[in-house]
């Protein structure tokens, strides 16, 4: 069974990409490479918006990991934040949310019954794993205690953030920390997001992990691209980029077409219920392709309107 690139479902919107990049922090050197010359469409990244009588929910793509120094925040994006009376995001990103998501992906995505990652490997594997990690400057024995799809997250950051990516300048961050004094919900729990992989069977969870250990060499080149698309505003093309990765259909259901479906729930909800502005930031690929958020609302007869 071939499953998405670990990147690739980061990207489609697990905020929990970004959350665990508190294990990899400690492996990762400093540097300060940026990602050179990003094209910067005259729109920006893309935004919609869906409204009734009294209440507006704007829709905002994010990517949650992104070079320091891009620039991306523009006056169409604050008018929206500036307007909007509630901040939504994935899960709660708060300080204490984000100490207790890192604590829960240390809990349940560490062995407790002395197994070990690479005993879950095969000759071939082993090699190939331990060849990568040497590539990092990390000892082979370095992920050991971690079940597979927590070291697949990981070191899918690692080589981004060596490259001068930080989670810390994640779209989802720069909007939170805009947000003021602004309610702030969730559409998701930390634990719900951490299921979607620790439920995987350990032969899907080591395929998971084999696939990012083997797209390490192009991981940044995949990043740049959906970045591109991202900050052009260019959802198809993003999602172009996306689903060449997003091969397995049922992890496509998991990671992105059952929570598109609930999130659409949620925003028809919030239309007949508070009245009021509000500004859903999600990954961008939530918003993108197929199955969207969007195309969900368009079967409950809602209407997104492109505003950027």
């Amino acid at each position: 069974m071939k499953l998405s690139s670990p990147f690739a479902a980061g990207v489609a919107g697990l905020a929990l990409f970004a959350s665990s990049s508190a294990l990899a922090q400690d492996q990762a050197e400093t540097t300060t490479a940026v990602l050179t010359e990003l094209p910067v469409g005259p729109e920006g990244p893309a935004m919609w918006k869906v409204s009734d009588e009294d209440t507006t929910i704007y829709l905002f793509g994010t990517v949650h990991v992104l070079p320091k120094d891009l620039e991306w925040y523009d006056a169409e994006i604050d008018a929206a934040l500036s307007a909007s009376d509630t901040v939504v995001t994935e899960i709660k990103m708060d300080p204490a949310s984000e100490a207790a998501m890192t604590q829960l992906a240390q809990s349940r995505g560490v062995f407790t019954d002395g197994t070990t990652l690479r005993s879950l490997l095969d000759e071939d594997q082993t090699a190939t794993y331990e060849t990568a990690l040497a590539g990092l400057g990390a000892p082979p024995q370095a992920f050991d205690p971690l079940k597979p799809w927590l070291a697949g997250l990981t070191l899918s950051i690692l080589p981004l953030m060596q490259q001068g990516y930080d989670p810390n300048a994640g779209v989802d961050k720069v909007i939170i920390s805009r947000a003021g004094e602004r309610t702030q919900d969730a559409l998701e729990t930390a634990e719900f997001q951490i299921g979607i992989f620790d439920g995987l069977p350990q032969e899907a969870q080591v395929a998971f992990m084999m696939e990012a250990v083997e797209g390490m060499p192009k991981v940044k080149e995949t990043i740049d691209s959906m970045v591109a698309e991202w900050v052009e505003g260019d959802p198809d093309g993003l999602a172009a980029v996306m689903n060449a990765d997003l091969t397995d259909e049922a992890l496509a259901e998991a990671l992105l077409y059952s929570r598109n479906a609930t999130w659409a729930e949620w925003i028809e909800n919030r239309l007949d219920s508070t009245p009021g502005t509000v500004f859903i930031a999600v990954g961008a690929g939530h918003l993108a392709g197929e199955k969207s958020v969007q195309d969900y609302l368009a079967e409950r007869d809602i209407v997104s309107e492109r505003v950027q």
